[in-house]
């Protein structure tokens, strides 16, 4: 269910292509060939089984907003669609909001960014540290390893444009570091190896 709504999530915005999504399902199968999920076919979540999912537990609730937070700050683009589901299953499952006023659209104006400090976001998520094993390998799969190196767009001898580091883009890129080393600590020591090795040689 979690992992299911995540998946959803991760899809709302309409920005993975088919090939995209066969990619994530590949790199997903490959960090938890135990997990035994079609990660292409798992459905999307309704309403009613995610409440009752979390109904008896606030706190687990809690995580699942957290890690649904992280999902769509992974690829350092944050859409309309994305916050819109984020505050809904806020709503849904009686989760205290107040660490979601820091998020913005990629498309609003800078002024608004301003106006809600980021600082109360950051603690929030530096508090998440999923112990299911296929959550941990979701995140560890969405969150790039390393901070791409920055570089300049030349075309016939001329820059075009300078493209500054991650860190630099996003503010939140130190927190989803860090969780996604946590993730990994989460998963099989063999599965660790295995990724670090690809890690480094990428």
């Amino acid at each position: 269910m979690w992992l299911s709504a995540l998946h959803q999530l991760a899809l709302a915005d309409g920005d993975f292509s088919e090939e995209e999504r066969r990619t994530l399902a590949d790199h997903l199968a490959a960090t938890l060939p135990n997990a035994e999920l079609d990660w292409e076919g798992l459905p999307p979540v309704q309403d009613r089984d995610l409440a009752g999912a979390f109904a008896e537990d606030p706190t687990l609730a809690e995580q699942f907003l957290r890690s649904a937070v992280v999902v769509s700050l992974a690829d350092g683009h944050l859409s309309d669609k994305e916050l819109a589901l984020l505050h809904h299953w806020a709503d849904l499952l009686g989760c205290d909001q107040s660490a979601l006023k820091g998020l913005q659209p990629c498309d609003a104006p800078t002024s608004a960014l301003n106006l809600h400090p980021l600082e109360p976001l950051k603690h929030w998520l530096d508090a998440l540290d999923p112990s299911d094993q296929a959550v941990a390998g979701f995140i560890v799969s969405l969150i790039p390893a390393q901070c791409p190196f920055e570089r300049d767009i030349v075309l016939f001898g001329h820059k075009l444009v300078h493209i500054p580091p991650m860190c630099q883009l996003n503010p939140l890129y130190d927190q989803l570091v860090g969780l996604r080393f946590r993730c990994l600590s989460r998963l099989p020591q063999d599965e660790q190896l295995r990724i670090s090795r690809r890690d480094c040689s990428a």
